[in-house]
């Protein structure tokens, strides 16, 4: 990148460079909007005198400097790298000329807040030792679980495979073992990424590797969340160090917890690794809890249940067998919860708003729940029918609607609702039918809602 000169053609001609073709292409070439997508395969560039200053280019990691500069134009210069990305924690200077000096006066003028002796520009070695401190904590993290990295990095084939199960299970002691493995992995490989692309990095490569590669097993427990970029480095590091076979992710259907052969599952539990069975069972718990939760706000009790009982096993009151045992009991409760509303004889939309006038209303007879029952479901077919149009919660005059219609209906519920009640229930059916209805059939019922994938 170049700025244009006058006369430069016949200029550039005379020491046998041809810069026309070179021209048109920086004009014609959104390059500037290429430059700063990550994504996109330009990703390097020769500068000259242009996009040094004032030009925001958070992605960019690394400058190479070989023009002398300073004050000013030094300071906008290495500010290019310095930007906030993502993970990245750090940009990289390479100074082939020696302007470390300039630098230090530059950050006197522009940076007199950084203290004395402070500086945002620092020595690479320092970066490097940072991510040795990191990896010798999370190694004695480990050892003092019992896992041996030494032995799991010399291991090969179904060896090592099972060394990666064991060191899974022991991590997956409670709540803060995991997050504290996690968090240790993490700080390990986002120092790595900084330090590349420096060779010293080849010294960690194995270690980090294995440090990545459990904790991704332990993240593929828990389903496919959004993980693109933590896979993308894991996979790059997959190479010499670990083997990737027997890694694989498996399992991306939808959780079914009505299908689980729990017989299966604990003589699983039984006979395996205790740790691991429970955190998939959790983990397929919480997917499936979060999915009825989001149909119908009124199961908030399961999840504060199923809170309950992990904040005992955390705190020990509760042994790992006792856990298990607990979440088959939860897990067919669950299965039962949403088998309802065929009982009740109402679709998951009808059941939402049945249980949020039902729970209103005290302790009704049965008379007067089939009269809630009736209400529920005439609401919801004339408000689809009559009210939600496109965008409705948009127009102030469609929202005035829905809520009138609302009230309407709602005042044929049983003598049983008091004035307070039915008011406080007219708002809360209408805030649930604004959360969950968007207009023209559109609903969470007609969307499928996320759904993670979880171990098999």
């Amino acid at each position: 990148m170049v700025s244009q000169s006058q006369n430069e053609v016949e200029d550039l001609k005379k020491k046998g460079v041809d810069i026309a073709p070179h021209r048109r292409w920086m004009k014609d070439e959104d390059l500037d909007k290429r430059f700063k997508d990550p994504e996109d395969p330009f990703r390097i560039v020769f500068v000259c005198a242009m996009w040094m200053t004032g030009f925001d280019v958070p992605c960019c990691s690394t400058i190479y400097l070989d023009k002398p500069m300073r004050n000013h134009t030094l300071m906008q210069t290495i500010a290019r790298a310095n930007r906030v990305f993502r993970d990245k924690v750090n940009g990289l200077i390479v100074d082939y000329v020696g302007l470390f000096r300039n630098l230090q006066k530059a950050l006197a003028i522009y940076a007199p807040a950084a203290g004395a002796g402070a500086t945002p520009v620092r020595d690479k070695t320092e970066l490097v030792e940072a991510l040795r401190r990191a990896v010798e904590e999370a190694v004695a993290f480990c050892r003092s679980l019992g896992i041996q990295p030494e032995r799991l990095l010399q291991s090969k084939g179904f060896t090592r495979v099972r060394l990666l199960d064991d060191a899974v299970e022991a991590i997956l002691v409670n709540d803060e073992t995991k997050r504290r493995y996690g968090a240790l992995a993490e700080r390990a490989a986002r120092l790595f990424r900084a330090v590349k692309p420096d060779p010293v990095v080849n010294e960690f490569q194995p270690i980090c590797t294995l440090l990545g590669v459990i904790a991704e097993k332990i993240r593929s427990i828990a389903g496919p969340v959004d993980i693109s970029d933590v896979m993308a480095e894991v996979e790059g590091l997959l190479d010499r160090s670990i083997d990737a076979k027997g890694y694989a992710i498996q399992g991306q259907e939808p959780v079914d917890l009505s299908r689980i052969d729990f017989e299966a599952l604990r003589r699983r539990f039984e006979e395996g690794r205790k740790r691991f069975e429970v955190e998939k069972l959790r983990n397929s718990i919480a997917a499936k809890l979060h999915e009825m939760i989001q149909l119908n706000r009124s199961r908030m009790d399961y999840l504060e249940q199923f809170q309950q009982m992990i904040d005992e096993y955390n705190a020990g009151s509760a042994n790992v067998e006792e856990f298990f045992g607990e979440l088959v009991k939860f897990a067919k409760t669950l299965t039962d919860e949403e088998r309802r509303g065929i009982a009740e004889g109402l679709s998951e939309e009808e059941l939402a708003l049945y249980d949020l006038l039902r729970k209103a209303g005290g302790k009704l007879t049965a008379k007067e729940e089939w009269q809630v029952k009736k209400v529920a479901k005439e609401l919801l077919e004339r408000l689809k029918s009559e009210r939600l149009v496109l965008d409705w919660r948009k127009k102030q005059q469609a929202r005035a609607a829905v809520r009138q219609l609302i009230e309407q209906m709602l005042d044929r519920l049983p003598p049983a609702y008091s004035k307070a009640v039915y008011e406080q229930v007219c708002e809360r059916a209408y805030l649930h039918v604004h959360d969950c209805y968007y207009g023209e059939g559109k609903n969470v019922y007609s969307i499928p809602p996320f759904r993670p994938a979880i171990l098999s």
